[in-house]
């Protein structure tokens, strides 16, 4: 997987988009739809992703995607083909208890983030294996089709708090 953003040359950005650019320009969950073998569409929220993608990881994924600067939010490419691993209703209450507990409140550090989403996709069911060429080719594809909705502003409409107001999975 370390090749994964090298040979992807997809670009992650903050907020969601109605449409990917040439180089990405997309927010984690929406491109990890796409290399799960998914239509592109845009993710404003955890609540649409199918059924197969963890909601506890993928709200840890776009909070991280959201609050990291440019060039650290790269850093959580390895992570797209790791988001499509829904388990029971107890493993993600389990991975949803650990988030809680461990999600950096009152400064933000990237490392830290990181560590937590390694720990909370280390509960439960891993994302079946996708190798690099297959994600490749699903991400070309999604860049080539160009949405029938008519596009909207391109900002979150979503304000993320940990513990706070902000719904962390179901």
């Amino acid at each position: 997987m370390d090749a994964f953003d090298h040979i992807l040359n997809w670009k992650l950005k903050a907020g969601s988009h109605q449409f990917p650019g040439p180089d990405g320009g997309t927010c984690i969950n929406e491109v990890a739809l796409v290399a799960a073998g998914f239509e592109y569409r845009r993710i404003i929220h955890v609540g649409p992703m199918p059924s197969c993608f963890s909601r506890p990881i993928c709200f840890v994924a776009m909070w991280l995607n959201d609050v990291a600067t440019d060039e650290d939010r790269q850093r959580l490419l390895p992570f797209v083909t790791r988001l499509a691993c829904a388990d029971t209703p107890e493993i993600e209450r389990e991975r949803r208890a650990y988030i809680l507990v461990n999600m950096p409140r009152a400064t933000f550090s990237i490392e830290k983030g990181i560590k937590v989403l390694e720990g909370a996709l280390a509960i439960g069911r891993r994302a079946e294996p996708l190798a690099a060429e297959t994600a490749r080719a699903r991400l070309e594809v999604g860049r080539g089709k160009p949405p029938t909705a008519r596009v909207k502003p391109n900002r979150p409409r979503y304000r993320w708090r940990i513990g706070g107001t902000g719904r962390l999975g179901r």
